[in-house]
């Protein structure tokens, strides 16, 4: 697959999680999300944003599934920085819809995000960055 950037490029990812390609586990998913942004020191702004656009991720590629199939979310992880590669495989699977608000939402709350067609796969991958603080005097 030719979904990758230079954080996720031949390298294995630090956590992955496998569900059900069911909306009922989105849930799971977000909160994996926010306890890694915790662990990577992302503010509670970042980690609710991260949350959002892990759900707006999942909205995208869920419903291009293959019922009875998976969802794999892989997180890789570097100081200040999470990146989110959400996959599914399905037999049908069109063009990312880069006008729907799910979209819109995720491009808006990611620092980068991308979305790509490869065969039967869909893949969102989506980055962001924590925000350092300056100490205050």
């Amino acid at each position: 697959m030719s979904s990758t950037g230079p954080i996720t490029a031949g390298r294995r990812a630090d956590v992955e999680l496998r569900l059900p390609a069911d909306g009922a586990y989105v849930s799971v998913l977000r909160t994996t999300t926010a306890g890694l942004a915790a662990r990577l020191d992302f503010t509670i702004d970042d980690i609710e944003d991260l949350r959002i656009a892990v759900g707006e991720a999942c909205a995208m590629v869920l419903p291009e599934a293959d019922p009875g199939g998976r969802l794999l979310a892989e997180f890789f992880l570097a100081p200040s920085v999470l990146t989110v590669r959400v996959t599914v495989t399905g037999s049908e699977i069109g063009e990312p819809d880069y006008d729907s608000f799910a979209w819109q939402v995720l491009d808006t709350l990611a620092g980068s995000a991308t979305a790509e067609v490869d065969g039967d796969t869909f893949v969102v991958i989506l980055t962001m960055t924590a925000e350092t603080l300056e100490p205050r005097l």
